[in-house]
């Protein structure tokens, strides 16, 4: 599309987001978003006393009951389609466009909520506005089930996930590093490196955003690309981001469950290791197989078509970077703003991340999106994907939520860490770290690590975060590297081909981490033993 195209969608897209933001105003005169908070603060306290004084079914609660384990067929069938379609030739242009995938994910979700409509006979568990349980009903369509499995989806994951990556990717898209640097493994790993510091203070999706364009302009010149761009993924899509709560969505969910905002700060040391450890191997096998794969012509118009790095668009987008770093830090509705007792409304967290969004279409320079052939075709690929994933996963995550306490008894700090990475390479790797967090959690819920064992929530932190890398679908930033690669001409691997390089890769690095940090943990502390320094964190309240 050409950049009057894009100009007249950014234009409408403004006007969208006013219209939307308009009505959600609208709904606060009626007290609407107010009194979802109302429920959201309502059942925490509830629950707060029962975690300090009894069992749920003390309290007459009715306990939800998982689905048959048949009912992940559909998550599965989409997880196929996305690493097999690409690969057949009959599919692999159909496959291509965004409809198509939205008419896959969507049937596909529809197949499952058909199974809570008129198949599913026990009660099921509501997470949004707040936890209540809803029961069969004498009629033929179980239309409270299918509310509450949307509710749980769409409203209580897709729609905070999509926002917060759509607002980082199109805020993001109006900066512009511009230069063309010497393609050489030393410039492509610092690159990575300066990423991987950003992901854990603007966030995965904020870093990557920022320095996939400079990084594929900068290897323009070479054939041989692919290998640079899944290095990139592992380090700044995920590897990178676990040192503050607003580096990776699960570590946020755990900072909303109550750990201290500053505990990831001790995870400095399997960070470094572990992201050393990837630029340490892309150093030497960009050095070693890579580049010398290329020709001879190609590397004299690397070396000789080179321009210094000018930063552009910075001045107004990186404050709003900084502005939904704070809007989903401090306007969570399970949370008191900072200071006061106030707790944000409903939804108040996304209108202001879009407003934001707003802010730079209308005011950030044009141009600059122009040159960054800046487009939206990434976002809605993971928008189109991710509402089948978000609404297939459910019968998964039921099925672990169920069985997650019979698990947790089971298992040791490595234990947890491969069981949660091991999901979080195929399950959206947040609501995976929420159910094994969920399940170590034992009253008292204070402290550091709200309850939670801190070699044990090490484990699911590390888990969560680095094994997101594991596949495309392990983490939402993920997809959308994939799909700007791709725009700009660069053939990535299939699903399957991007798993050989974690295997191969990442997985030998993955068991280093686990040896060294994890291993030596196992029982020290059901018998009393200290804590390594090594993931001794900092309390600070």
């Amino acid at each position: 599309m050409g950049s009057t195209g894009q100009q007249s969608r950014g234009d409408i897209l403004v006007w969208a987001i006013i219209a939307v933001v308009g009505i959600y105003l609208l709904s606060a005169v009626w007290g609407l978003p107010a009194l979802a908070t109302e429920m959201v603060v309502d059942a925490l306290h509830h629950h707060e006393t029962i975690d300090h004084g009894s069992t749920a079914s003390s309290h007459g609660e009715i306990l939800a009951t998982a689905p048959a384990y048949w009912t992940i067929v559909p998550f599965v069938l989409l997880l196929g389609a996305i690493a097999v379609f690409p690969l057949i030739s009959a599919t692999e242009h159909w496959w291509e466009n965004n409809v198509n995938r939205f008419k896959v994910a969507a049937l596909l979700g529809l197949i499952t909520l058909s199974y809570y409509a008129f198949l599913h006979d026990s009660p099921v568990e509501s997470h949004w506005p707040a936890h209540q349980t809803v029961e069969v009903t004498d009629s033929a369509l179980q239309h409270g089930f299918v509310g509450a499995i949307l509710g749980n989806a769409i409203l209580g994951e897709y729609v905070p996930f999509i926002v917060l990556l759509f607002s980082l990717y199109t805020i993001a898209g109006g900066i512009r590093i511009e230069g063309d640097l010497q393609a050489n493994p030393l410039t492509n790993a610092s690159f990575m490196a300066v990423g991987g510091l950003l992901a854990s203070f603007i966030g995965t999706t904020g870093a990557a955003m920022l320095l996939i364009r400079p990084l594929l302009e900068t290897n323009k010149e070479r054939k041989h690309v692919s290998h640079t761009v899944v290095f990139f993924i592992f380090i700044v899509c995920n590897c990178g981001g676990c040192l503050l709560p607003i580096g990776d969505p699960p570590l946020f969910l755990g900072y909303l469950e109550g750990v201290h905002f500053t505990w990831t700060l001790g995870l400095w040391e399997p960070w470094l290791f572990v992201n050393g450890l990837l630029l340490l191997t892309y150093c030497l096998a960009d050095q070693l197989i890579f580049h010398p794969r290329e020709t001879k012509a190609d590397i004299k118009r690397d070396v000789t078509q080179t321009r210094k790095l000018r930063i552009s668009g910075l001045g107004i987008n990186f404050p709003l970077l900084i502005g939904v770093v704070l809007a989903v830090g401090l306007l969570d509705p399970k949370k008191p703003l900072p200071g006061t007792e106030w707790h944000s409304w409903m939804f108040l967290r996304e209108m202001v991340q879009l407003a934001l969004v707003a802010v730079s279409l209308y005011f950030g320079s044009k141009a600059i999106r122009e040159k960054n052939s800046f487009n939206y075709h990434a976002i809605v690929e993971v928008a189109a994907l991710f509402l089948g994933i978000f609404i297939c996963m459910q019968p998964a995550l039921q099925i672990l939520a169920e069985k997650g306490s019979v698990i947790a008894s089971s298992l040791s700090p490595a234990g947890f860490f491969w069981s949660t990475g091991a999901l979080s390479s195929f399950l959206d790797n947040a609501p995976t770290y929420l159910v094994f967090f969920k399940a170590a959690q034992a009253p008292p819920i204070t402290g550091p690590t709200a309850g939670v064992a801190e070699t044990v929530l090490v484990a699911i932190s590390l888990g969560a975060v680095f094994m997101g890398a594991m596949t495309y679908i392990g983490n939402g930033p993920n997809f959308m590297v994939k799909a700007i690669a791709e725009k700009s001409g660069v053939k990535m691997p299939s699903f399957f081909g991007y798993m050989a390089y974690s295997c191969v890769i990442l997985l030998p690095i993955l068991l280093l981490a686990n040896w060294k940090y994890l291993a030596v943990t196992d029982g020290a502390e059901t018998a009393g033993h200290e804590v390594p320094a090594a993931v001794v964190t900092t309390n600070v309240h």
